[in-house]
């Protein structure tokens, strides 16, 4: 498993691209709450949005997440600390203000990017407003 990329992954760098594109600036690999080792794959901090580009498998896609057949009971509870990795840290970032953003790799990246990028501009519209 060490040679599993967990940052930079391809679905990763196609969604960055098509935000960059778009006009969209963000930070790469931060941790948007202080004191909680989690970081998120691309963050607007100042806007409070981040976003997390998920894998069908280690993430366990509702769709596409497959169990492996050899040691099961093993896959089993590693996918599900992650699972519940990842509705912990959901429910973290929702308590402190932040709208997290979830793009499976299946997803189509423009699509969701365009998404992502109208969701940036509202929030700062909302900011700037009095």
């Amino acid at each position: 498993m060490q040679l599993q990329r967990s940052r930079d992954t391809k679905p990763e760098i196609v969604l960055r691209r098509a935000l960059h594109r778009r006009g969209v600036r963000f930070r790469l690999h931060q941790q948007p709450l202080v004191g909680v080792r989690r970081t998120v794959d691309i963050l607007f901090r100042p806007v409070r949005v981040a976003v997390e580009v998920r894998g069908c498998f280690w993430h366990s896609c509702p769709e596409h997440g497959a169990r492996p057949r050899s040691n099961a009971e093993w896959w089993d509870a590693k996918l599900a600390r992650t699972q519940q990795r990842d509705m912990d840290t959901a429910a973290k970032l929702a308590a402190a203000g932040w709208d997290l953003v979830v793009v499976w790799e299946h997803e189509d990246m423009e699509e969701r990017a365009a998404a992502i990028a109208m969701l940036v501009r509202e929030r700062r519209a909302q900011q700037m407003r009095p």
